[in-house]
This record gives C-alpha cells, structure tokens and sequence, in this order.
C-alpha cells in the first residue's frame, strides 16, 4: 500500500474532543507509515502533536471573520505541495475553507472527509459538515442529528465511527478505592469519610450539570448518608461568578464541607478508581459522552441524563443508569440504587481508541483505493 498524505483541519489544539481526536489519528497514520499534517492555529497541544512524528502548519482558519476567505488559496497551494491524498475537516468553518480550496484545483484533486463532532445547530453554515465525499459521526445521535439537518445526505456516505478509549490507560480496578481514595483524600480532605464518593469531571459552566450534582448530594446525605462529591475542572480562571454560584449553592443546602471543587485533574483513571459513582448531568446532549465509557472501563457505575450521546451509551451499556432529563427525584432514586447495588462491571467494552483509529484509516484508504 502506498503512503498517504493525510492534512487535518480545525480551528486550534487547545483541549478537548476534537483536538483529542486529531492527535489520536494523527499518531495512527504516523505509525502506519503515511504522512500526518495537522493544519490549525496551534495550542497548547501543539508540542505533543509534534512528539507524534506529525507535521503542523500554523494558521489561523478557526477565526470567524470575512477575512478568513484570503486562506482558501493559502490552502490551495498547501494541498497541492503536500501531495495531499485527504482533506479531513473537523469544524466549520475550517471545513468551509478546505471546501473551498479544494474546488479551485485541478482533478485529481484531494478526497474530502468530514468529522461531525458535535451536535451544530441547523443551518447553511453547518451544511458543510454534510458535504464530504464521507462524513463521520462521532454516535448515532450525531448521526440522526445530521439526517435532520441534512435529509439529502445519503446513507452511503455516512460512517458512524464512535470515540473511543485506550483500555491500558484506564485499567479495571477493585471497588473502594484503595489506595486512590487514600491519594484524593489526601488532597482534598473535603472527601474523607466513610460514606459514598461521588464524581462529576467537568469544566466550569453550566452546561455539565454540576448544581444538579450539589443538589444529589444534599439528597442523598438527608437520607443518613455520608455522601462526597468531587468536581474536578470547575475551578478555572475567568468563572469565578460560577464557582461563587455553586458555593452558595451548597453553603445553602448544608453541604459545603462534603464537596470538593477544584481544578480539572490529569490523572483522570485515579479519580474513577477513587468514587463510588461517576455522574454524566449535562444539560446539554453531549454528541458521544466518553466519561461514561472511561469510567465503565474503570469498573465504576455511570449516572446520567437519558439525553444525547451520553443517554445513548448508557440505554447500550448500563441501562439503569438512564434518568429522564432533569427529574431531580429519580436521578435521586437511581443514584441510591447503583449504589445499594452496584452493577457488574462490563468485561469488554467495543469502544477502543484501536478500534476507532482502525476504522477511520480504513475510510481514507477506501477513498483512495476507489
């Protein structure tokens, strides 16, 4: 097979689902032998980019301005010295200017592909992410998603390629905690007591639930419960209105000296093996929700909204941990069972980062083939 040259599009390599993505197949075309360049304004995960073997290009085609057209013959020429095989675009508005690009140059030209990461509101300007030759959907939400807002997108071309995680990075472990419960108490002395801990990782906004989580916990300690709960993330700079929010929140229902709200952690599988339950409550759908698999490879039990792609793995993986979105009393009710009695931690689970690394070369190399 010949080496390919494949160029990833977004916006920056700062934090989070995309940019974890780009990384993760950039490192599998790497070790494949092909070429990976990455086209983006850069970020902080620029340097492990780099550590990959990959190629970086910095420019700045995430910026929303009428003058982000003058990089379409920017990217036509960077196409066309690399040799590019594909052009996957992976948001918006980088997906428009590779779009473009593209068709001002001479066939052959490269294969367009796109990744629909999240859940885009409808409309013309997210119709681009309808328009590759194929289109991935990171869970069948997005993919339904995408039919609704894309009915002319035919089967065909559509692949749904979920997330996925590497089970060596977050290996199975006993129950209680152990020595890592020991390690968080020992950060955070908060979390110390014999009752249950709970965990909701996720950033400082609204959006992930955490009033929904200081509320649980206030439930659950009026049953007799000496329950904890750990936000890890939502102490970070510029959201210090939020965190003053959550803290009167808790002042107010009694809880304040049973949780923990600090920054986000990288040691992300030492605080699954720490709780007792990990809570998923965005109230917004999430696109695929990979906490729940992180913390179901863990060993631990998931609680969430049945919403999103977050509903739809839990309905596959865990079903009774499917609450209907935002009713406080059965979220309440679910959570006193999981942790009564807990689950049987799944043996397997589908969702490898191997797996969805496999499954997308296949893509490119099926393009090129044909």
């Amino acid at each position: 097979m010949r080496r390919l040259c494949v160029v990833q599009l977004l916006p920056a390599l700062d934090n989070g689902g995309v940019e974890r993505s780009t990384l993760e197949i950039a490192d599998a075309l790497v070790r494949a032998g092909h070429r990976a360049v990455v086209i983006s304004a850069g970020g902080r995960l620029l340097p492990e980019l780099q550590k990959l073997g990959a190629e970086h290009i910095q420019l700045p085609i995430g910026r929303k301005s009428p003058l982000a057209l003058r990089h379409v013959p920017v990217l036509r020429r960077l196409f066309a010295a690399l040799g590019a095989d594909i052009v996957h675009a992976r948001s918006r508005l980088p997906a428009w200017l590779g779009w473009l690009a593209l068709r001002g140059m001479p066939l052959p030209r490269p294969h367009f592909v796109t990744t629909v990461h999240g859940l885009n509101s409808p409309s013309r300007y997210s119709a681009i992410m309808a328009r590759g030759e194929r289109v991935i959907c990171v869970s069948n939400t997005v993919r339904a998603h995408l039919q609704a807002l894309c009915p002319q997108c035919v089967d065909a071309v559509v692949d749904v390629i979920p997330r996925g995680i590497d089970p060596d990075a977050f290996p199975r472990a006993a129950a209680g905690g152990g020595d890592a419960r020991v390690r968080v108490v020992g950060l955070h002395p908060q979390l110390g007591g014999r009752g249950p801990l709970l965990l909701l990782p996720g950033r400082g906004t609204r959006l992930k639930g955490h009033a929904d989580a200081i509320a649980l916990l206030a439930a659950l300690r009026a049953d007799g419960l000496d329950a904890r709960l750990w936000l890890p993330g939502v102490l970070q700079e510029g959201r210090a209105r939020y965190l003053a929010e959550l803290q009167a929140q808790a002042s107010t229902l009694g809880v304040q000296d049973a949780l923990a709200m600090t920054e986000a952690t990288a040691g992300m599988a030492e605080a699954y093996t720490a709780c007792d339950l990990v809570l998923q409550l965005s109230r917004k759908p999430e696109a695929f929700g990979r906490t729940v698999v992180e913390a179901l490879a863990v060993g631990r039990p998931v609680l969430g909204w049945a919403h999103g792609g977050v509903g739809e793995l839990l309905a596959e993986l865990q079903p009774d941990g499917r609450v209907p979105p935002f009713d406080a009393d059965a979220l309440h009710a679910a959570a006193r069972g999981l942790l009564d009695a807990p689950p049987s931690p799944i043996e397997a689970l589908p969702y490898t980062l191997q797996a969805m690394q496999h499954r997308t070369l296949n893509v490119y190399r099926s393009l090129v083939d044909a």
